[in-house]
């Protein structure tokens, strides 16, 4: 499993050199040349997005204690995506001095003002693709923030719900204790007194027996009932 991911990485690790490469000349290039670059560009992106896929579908199938190690690779290369992307949109409005000066020429003042307001509207582009770039990966951390959470909480409801249950288990089974309990001081109580004699030949020996029995069925009694009061 961890061989087929590697292979993965090796074929996007080529990939995304060509693309940089790639996204390095756009601003040299003018016309038809400009746009069959672009494509290729978009079509490299593309690609590497879906081996960013299959790398995904890779690392799910890894045992649980390895996969941190290829999550946190997996969470680089796709910071290494949105930088290429940022970067291939600054390179589709850019130009290079060559390219600048062809558009522009060198005729004095108009030429020199036309060229000052196309750098200042780049400058100005390059600095709104950054800051959408950085509130992306604030989404995306944060996303990833409240996942974790949402895990932890159904976790801890889990324990929850089978700390009830063992909560119920334990009332339902004090409870039948204590019924047999008192069913059994009951009938030992009324067997004493059906068995007994008359009043002129009880003995102290026999009514002793009689205290200590009903003391034993009291005493575990009154333990039933404790320990439901507890739980």
């Amino acid at each position: 499993m961890s061989s087929d991911f590697e292979g993965y990485e090796q074929d996007f690790a080529v990939l995304t050199a060509e693309i940089t490469g790639r996204i390095g000349k756009v601003p040299k290039l003018l016309g038809d040349e400009k746009k069959q670059m672009v494509a290729n560009v978009e079509k490299q992106l593309e690609e590497a997005r879906e081996l960013l896929e299959q790398m995904e579908l890779e690392v799910r199938e890894i045992p649980a204690q390895s996969r941190g190690m290829y999550s946190s690779r997996m969470r680089s290369y796709k910071q290494e995506i949105g930088k290429l992307e940022a970067d291939f949109k600054r390179s589709r409005i850019a130009y290079s001095d060559e390219v600048r000066n062809e558009l522009l020429g060198d005729d004095g003042n108009s030429s020199e003002n036309q060229r000052a307001h196309l750098l200042d509207n780049t400058e100005r582009l390059e600095r709104s693709s950054r800051r959408l770039e950085a509130g992306y990966q604030i989404a995306v951390e944060t996303e990833q923030i409240g996942q974790e959470m949402l895990e932890n909480l159904s976790q801890d409801r889990e324990k929850i719900q089978r700390s009830r249950e063992r909560l119920r288990e334990t009332d339902a089974n004090l409870g039948k204790s204590s019924r047999i309990l008192t069913g059994m001081l009951r009938r030992k109580i009324q067997k004493c007194y059906t068995d007994l004699p008359s009043e002129s030949s009880i003995d102290l020996k026999f009514t002793k027996q009689i205290n200590e029995e009903s003391n034993i069925c009291f005493t575990s009694l009154a333990q039933v009932l404790t320990l439901r009061c507890k739980a």
